[in-house]
């Protein structure tokens, strides 16, 4: 499902008004109506012993007001605290202020003071948050970030319309005083900080409004963010003919492995097979092939010859010609060390390589010292990093990498012509051509060593199938996530292990190919009256005639 910066969202509100001529008079009253029935429907029972309604000056406000009337029209006792004078309202939000008195609707100015709040929450069992929209860019203070604390020291579960006040609809970070949701109803499309880390945490249950927006707007904005859905992974997975056979599923060629360091080489082969690969082959020192050879009965081996270090020695390009001879795809890193060999090895799949391929763990650690190798790249890698990997690649720190997940991820992979795949909670996928994906699959449990290893063996698997990249990335993410949610459901998140997870991708491709949706999804709200054929949003705004896109702050 696609989701929106504010920015996207600014742009399509503005070509549905000005272009395709729906008033922002009629979007905002489909959001309120559509926000109301979403509120009835989750908290029917609260709702009926009474609900106030906390809006600011501008749209967001507005839609607030719409949501009081429809409340009344309902026969639910509610009110509105209104935190400015009614004269400041936008002229969308006014006009409906008026309509909502005129239906004998309760409203208290807090102007300068939060008296009329606190004393309306009296005996209400349920609020409504209608204060900041998504234009906020500043930390929220004075009387809206006074009044937020109140709204969240009351207890009450609270209804955020659109983006819980407070928080950053881009990045998902708390500006100063955030109120934290049970439910947010998203009008048109989640924005991109509502399903991602922290937004996540304070936006409770999220449920996406249809209210209308032209769909020529959304072709000509055309949004590059998605959340993967259960329903898509499940038409990923193909069914498998009775004539195949292992030659059928592709040949992965896997370097990884060093002393001291085998279980990761060993988690990414078992990994790829698990996920359906025909052939698995692990290159990596002969010293170590007894090992390997022993552990993995399933897996190939090809001895490299190392030297007194255990260090593989330079292959000629008739070696590489042999190495990688009817192989689909190839996995390079883990646990092979930061040596000079490897570094080796790394510029020579950069310049020659010519099939899918993935670079994980230390090989992330390599290319950090020589990124720009990575534009020239005959064949664009997919890379895996986690924070800590991601920020020796940018020459950053984990905490700029996670300060702005989305924008990090969409910027490498373009700058530098990849594929990325930054773990973490929420693992964001990201292409060269500047698409992201976010997976909304996994949990803490899923935080030990090894995880990375057996993720990077799936999405290497996928590809010597012959998946193209960005769906054996947005299956391999889904997959990987959502068996750890699996296991973390039968024995617990704490004492999880990378096998758990292995052990148990068949039975997650069984599920999911059988089309089961119990993975992190949203819900879909549908303003009364509205017709199937429509997508859904309008703007996002303030300080503007009726017509015009808003921004609210």
């Amino acid at each position: 499902m696609l989701v929106v910066t504010a920015q996207e969202m600014r742009e399509m509100d503005r070509l549905t008004m000005r272009e395709y001529g729906v008033p922002g008079l009629v979007l905002m009253e489909r959001a309120g109506a559509a926000i109301a029935a979403t509120l009835v429907k989750t908290f029917g029972r609260a709702a009926r012993r009474g609900v106030l309604v906390v809006a600011g000056k501008g749209n967001n406000g507005g839609d607030g007001l719409v949501v009081a009337r429809h409340l009344k029209a309902k026969r639910i006792p509610c009110e509105v605290v209104v935190l400015a004078r009614a004269d400041e309202l936008t002229q969308d939000a006014g006009e409906n202020l008026r309509a909502y008195c005129k239906r004998q609707g309760k409203v208290f100015e807090a102007d300068g003071s939060l008296a009329p709040l606190k004393d309306r929450l009296k005996g209400k069992a349920l609020l409504v948050d209608a204060i900041l929209g998504t234009g906020l860019k500043e930390e929220v203070g004075g009387i809206y970030g006074e009044a937020i604390k109140v709204m969240n020291d009351s207890g009450l579960p609270i209804v955020a319309v659109d983006v819980p006040s407070g928080l950053d609809s881009d990045r998902g970070k708390p500006l100063g005083s955030t109120v934290t949701a049970a439910l947010t109803v998203a009008l048109g499309f989640p924005k991109v900080g509502e399903v991602i880390y922290p937004g996540l945490s304070y936006v409770g249950e999220l449920v996406v409004a249809d209210i209308g927006i032209d769909p020529k707007a959304v072709q000509s904005v055309r949004p590059q963010t998605e959340v993967v859905e259960a329903y898509e992974i499940h038409r990923l997975i193909p069914k498998r003919e009775p004539d195949t056979h292992k030659g059928t599923y592709g040949h992965l060629l896997v370097w990884a492995g060093s002393r001291g360091k085998t279980g990761a080489a060993i988690l990414a082969c078992r990994a790829a097979l698990r996920v359906g690969a025909g052939l698995v082959t692990l290159a990596a020192p002969r010293s170590l092939n007894d090992i390997f050879a022993s552990s993995m009965v399933e897996v190939m081996t090809e001895p490299l010859r190392d030297d007194g270090g255990e260090e593989p020695e330079p292959l000629s390009d008739e070696d590489w010609r042999s190495l990688l001879a009817k192989k689909n795809a190839l996995l390079f890193g883990p646990g092979i060390g930061v040596k000079d060999s490897a570094r080796n090895v790394l510029r020579w799949l950069l310049r020659n390589l010519d099939v899918p391929w993935v670079i994980d763990a230390d090989g992330l650690n390599i290319l950090a010292a020589e990124v720009q190798r990575l534009r020239s790249a005959k064949s664009p890698p997919v890379l895996t990093p986690h924070p800590g990997e991601m920020a020796r690649l940018i020459g950053a720190s984990a905490a700029a990498v996670n300060h702005d997940r989305v924008a990090v991820s969409r910027s490498f992979a373009r700058e530098h012509r990849c594929y990325l795949v930054l773990k973490g909670a929420r693992t964001v996928v990201a292409t060269p051509e500047g698409q992201v994906f976010i997976n909304p699959t996994g949990n803490p449990g899923m935080a030990s060593g090894g995880m990375g290893d057996v993720l990077a063996g799936i999405v290497a698997g996928l590809l010597a199938q012959g998946f193209r990249v960005v769906d054996a990335l947005k299956l391999g993410v889904f997959l990987h996530g959502y068996v750890g949610d699996r296991v973390a459901k039968l024995r617990g998140e704490i004492g999880m292990i990378a096998t758990d997870v292995l052990e148990a991708l068949p039975q997650g491709l069984k599920e999911l190919a059988e089309g089961n949706r119990q993975s992190p999804a949203l819900r879909f709200a549908r303003s009364p009256g509205r017709g199937h054929g429509e997508s859904g949003k309008r703007r996002n705004g303030d300080k503007g005639k009726s017509g015009a896109a808003r921004s609210e702050n």
